[in-house]
């Protein structure tokens, strides 16, 4: 399963890395870079010194994004292309913080340098955004949202508490969320992709475990939790949460069901009698004991694995922060 985590985290980069060169990333021109056009130029100058003040007085530099298109990649992605790009922050501190706004595609991203992810955690941007932010762009209020949103950013890094308490009303929430975890904003396309990679894998040992006599059950126990983490990068907190339930119902339903076949209990009488059995075209090999199990194909026993002046100062993104969408 190691290999099967770090063949998934390597397709993870490779599939949102070129999604996210589909956008071009725009020169940076100053703190505040509106290439959606939706600030005022009251608000864009009131944020600008907003934010060349906290610079002065802390060397943390902060810039705000307006697109208008993500090229059909994630925001996660093009918002780590831009940062890397504009290197905010400064060189060996890392601390630079990009607020990106997509207001054609309802999206955005708080993404927070390495230096500042102890200050402006995951959790606090995630609440700025949903709580300071989203209910002021569903407004169509543009210029209110950012300059709140940059004011909250803000003071968290100056760790004063933020005004962003989540809502009482858990039912008017878009998206049900477990312990802050969200779904990643991910486009059809390659939730379909990472839906076929994922399924593909635990569905395989799925499968292998209700067809084992005996050390079937290990396996159960076993895909617990790749069952309740990998499918919500596909289907979210709530589909996952579906889905769990569902293996945790199903796989023993259909255990009892095979068990009851002839092949299966012959199978079973040859592991105990033999130490080897033959499943499909699959010999399931018990060694010199019942209680673990092998599988090889055929007879082969050989496997495979394989504003103006305004400038970045050599910052890096930590991967931190949260995104969202109203």
């Amino acid at each position: 399963m190691n290999q099967a985590l770090r063949a998934l985290a390597l397709l993870l980069v490779v599939v949102l890395a070129g999604a996210a060169a589909a956008a071009d990333v725009p020169f940076l021109t100053g703190r505040v870079v509106d290439e959606a056009e939706v600030l005022s130029s009251a608000a864009r100058e009131r944020i600008t010194t907003l934010l060349r003040a906290h610079e002065q007085r802390t060397t943390e530099q902060v810039a705000v994004l307006t697109a208008r298109s993500l090229g059909g990649g994630s925001i996660e992605e093009y918002a780590v292309a831009v940062f890397e790009s504009w290197k905010l922050g400064q060189k060996g501190k890392d601390n630079g913080v990009l607020l990106v706004i997509v207001p054609p595609e309802r999206k955005m991203r708080i993404e927070v340098g390495y230096g500042l992810e102890g200050r402006l955690t995951d959790v606090q941007a995630s609440r700025i955004i949903r709580n300071v932010m989203a209910p002021q762009f569903k407004a169509g209020d543009f210029d209110r949202g950012v300059e709140e949103g940059v004011a909250a950013i803000l003071s968290s890094l100056r760790g004063e508490a933020v005004d962003a308490a989540d809502s009482a009303d858990a039912g008017a929430r878009d998206e049900p969320r477990l312990s802050g975890i969200q779904a990643p904003d991910l486009p059809l396309a390659e939730r379909i992709l990472f839906g076929a990679f994922i399924f593909g894998i635990i569905g395989l040992f799925t499968i292998i475990g209700v067809l084992t006599p005996g050390a079937g059950w290990f396996l159960y126990l076993f895909l617990i939790p790749f069952w309740a983490m990998f499918p919500i990068v596909v289907l979210g907190v709530q589909g996952a949460l579906i889905l769990l339930a569902t293996y945790l119902v199903g796989f023993p339903l259909a255990k009892f069901v095979v068990s009851r076949s002839s092949w299966y209990e012959k199978a079973k009488s040859d592991l105990k009698t033999k130490g080897r059995a033959k499943v499909g075209g699959f010999v399931l090999g018990g060694g010199s004991s019942s209680s673990s199990s092998s599988w090889s194909s055929g007879s082969s026993s050989s496997s495979s694995s394989s504003s103006g002046s305004f400038s970045g100062g050599g910052g890096s993104s930590g991967g931190g922060g949260s995104s969202g969408s109203w």
